[in-house]
C-alpha cells in the first residue's frame, strides 16, 4: 500500500514547505505540496482561485488534491493550511504520521509578513492569523500524532526532532 512517510499539517507561517523540503532531502524521499498540485490543477496560483473562482472552488480542489496525494505519494506530504478543515480529509488522514508543525502567532506573523499574498490574510493579516490559529487549533492538535514546536528553532532542529520520532 502506498502511504506518505509523513504527513505536515499546520497553520500559515508553520513552516510546511520549509521542514518538509528539508525532511524529505534527510530521508532520500520526494516532497509533495498539495498547493502546488492545486496550483497545477486550476493552472493558475492560489490567490487567482479565490478571486476568480472562489474559496468554494479552492476547497473543491484542495480535497481532490489531498485525496490524491494520500493515495499516490511515498514521501514528504505538506498539506496547505486550511486542507484540514475538510470532514473528507480528516478522516483520510486517519492511520498516516501526521506531523502538526506548531508556531505562535508572534512567530506566525514574521515568517508570514504582514503584506501577505496569502488570499485569507489579505485585510489584516495579524487579525485573520489570529483567527485562523483558534479556528484550527483544534483540529491541528487533534489530527497530529507527531507535535514539534518550530518557534525559536531551525529546521534542522526541527527535522532532527521528526527524524527521532518517525515510525
Amino acid at each position: 500500500m502506498v502511504r506518505p512517510k509523513a504527513v505536515l499539517i499546520g497553520p500559515p507561517g508553520s513552516g510546511k514547505t520549509t521542514i518538509g523540503t528539508a525532511l524529505a532531502e534527510r530521508l532520500g524521499l520526494p516532497l509533495r505540496d498539495t498547493d502546488a498540485d492545486t496550483e497545477a490543477v486550476a493552472g493558475k496560483p492560489i490567490g487567482e482561485i479565490f478571486i476568480d473562482d472562489g474559496e468554494e472552488r479552492f476547497r473543491e480542489l484542495e480535497r481532490a488534491a489531498v485525496r490524491a496525494a494520500l493515495a499516490e505519494h511515498e514521501g514528504v506530504l505538506a498539506l496547505g493550511g486550511g486542507a484540514v478543515l475538510a470532514p473528507e480529509t480528516q478522516e483520510l488522514l486517519a492511520g498516516h504520521t501526521v506531523v502538526y508543525l506548531r508556531v505562535g502567532l508572534a512567530e506566525a506573523v514574521k515568517r508570514v509578513g504582514l503584506a501577505s499574498a496569502r488570499p485569507l490574510l489579505v485585510l489584516n493579516p495579524r487579525s485573520q492569523l489570529r483567527k485562523l490559529l483558534e479556528e484550527r487549533l483544534p483540529i491541528y492538535e487533534r489530527l497530529g500524532t507527531l507535535r514539534v514546536d518550530t518557534d525559536g528553532r531551525t529546521p534542522e532542529e526541527i527535522v532532527e526532532e521528526i527524524l527521532k520520532e518517525l515510525p
